[in-house]
């Protein structure tokens, strides 16, 4: 590859939260935040960061040229966004996922997706409104529509014969109607399970949200991160209903490991949806482009940029793979829907907890015991759930899964 996926990275001293903090549950059991040198591990392991959805790698060097450039002259004062901000995100969004007839005053800028997502809600919703969003949900849909007053309607996803993760329309009408839900929180690809919804499933959405009129958000951040084989279908461009109804929020952070920069944007095409969410998102006078993350955008959406994302899906591809492989050969009792997108696994270790007789609580403390950092699923509406990021060399997760096997799922055998 021309690209390095390859090396160990350390992270330690450099802001990173994945590397310098880690869930540990404390004497009652919460689950608290910690600062890495304080947790220790059996045999004086090193950590493994994989709790964060942040990736484990380099990010694209024509990134960190494009903000060099800009850090040679030496004023940062008030700006405008450069017009090849949007040129370029229309063009990014156009050749790599078929955005149609997209134009610059659709392109918004958001601070970050989920403040994007709550002033869309704040558009569509007053407070106490219930929104609907399936399950297992992401943590931070949880706490945002929680502190802000929103009641959240949740419809399971449920797993096929194929054990591929779906959605309950009948469950999702029934919902909308007897808690008269008029907006929608989707999350495509889908965090924490992977799914990357076909375009019949959002026919399908489109149909059932029509007819209660049902606007949909849809947070779309993972769009890039999809295996070969697959292909996202934007919300917007899924059926001319939802063209008109849709807000979207993107961001090249998660693509491009680039959150600590701060710099998400909308797409909206519906002229009316659109004014409203600027004069909501303008009110408090802090959403403001940061003039790095303009250039680190412009850095990651040139053609080496996509050249980068496609070598990362074959690396997360490779990676995903192993894991699932692993854990169907030499886990009895944890299951996994294999992730079409995201860098996310979602383990059920229902089966597993249950034949042992050991609670969450003791097995998530046994992962952090040998070092394997990784996250509580419970927090996702996943009673019996953990989930586990997988952008980090294959090596790190050959050693976490080698770990995992010796010190945890197979421990009592290994004695």
């Amino acid at each position: 590859m021309k690209y390095d996926f390859t090396s160990i990275m350390d992270r330690k001293g450099q802001d990173a939260i994945a590397a310098d903090l880690v869930p540990f549950p404390d004497d009652d059991g919460r689950f608290v935040m910690m600062l890495e040198e304080q947790v220790k591990t059996v045999d004086h392991l090193d950590k493994i960061p994989m709790w964060v959805a942040d990736m484990n790698f380099p990010t694209l060097p024509s990134i960190t040229e494009a903000i060099a450039r800009r850090l040679s002259h030496p004023a940062f004062g008030y700006f405008s966004p450069r017009p090849e901000y949007f040129d370029e995100i229309i063009d990014w969004q156009s050749s790599r996922h078929d955005f149609r007839g997209l134009k610059p005053e659709y392109i918004g800028y958001e601070n970050g997706v989920l403040g994007g997502v709550l002033s869309a809600l704040n558009v569509l919703c007053s407070k106490g409104d219930s929104v609907l969003l399936h399950s297992p949900t992401y943590i931070g849909f949880t706490s945002s529509l929680k502190n802000n007053g929103y009641n959240m309607i949740l419809s399971p996803l449920k797993k096929d014969e194929n054990n591929i993760w779906r959605m309950d329309f009948e469950d999702m009408e029934k919902q909308i109607i007897e808690n008269n839900i008029h907006a929608m929180v989707f999350c495509s690809p889908h965090n924490p399970c992977g799914r990357v919804w076909e375009k019949w499933e959002l026919e399908k959405m489109s149909k059932l949200c029509e007819k209660y009129d049902v606007k949909v958000v849809s947070d779309e951040i993972w769009s890039d991160l999809i295996r070969p084989g697959f292909k996202h279908t934007p919300t917007l461009m899924a059926t001319d209903w939802l063209r008109e109804n849709t807000f979207a929020f993107y961001a090249p952070s998660k693509t491009f490991n680039l959150a600590g920069l701060v710099g998400s944007y909308h797409i909206i095409y519906n002229k009316t949806l659109r004014d409203r969410l600027n004069k909501e998102s303008s009110l408090s006078h802090y959403n403001e482009m940061n003039v790095l993350s303009m250039y680190a955008l412009l850095g990651a959406y040139q053609p080496e940029g996509h050249e980068w994302v496609d070598e990362l899906n074959e690396v997360i591809k490779g990676n995903v793979d192993y894991a699932c492989d692993y854990i169907d050969q030499h886990f009895s009792g944890v299951h996994v829907s294999r992730p079409q997108g995201t860098y996310m696994l979602f383990i059920d270790c229902e089966d597993w907890c249950k034949a042992t007789q050991k609670p969450m609580d003791e097995l998530l403390k046994a992962g952090l015991d040998c070092g394997v950092c990784w996250q509580d699923g419970r927090m996702f509406h996943g009673p019996y759930a953990i989930r586990l990021n997988l952008a980090l060399p294959l090596s790190r997760v050959k050693e976490a899964f080698d770990r995992l096997d010796h010190y945890v799922f197979n421990a009592d055998a290994n004695k």
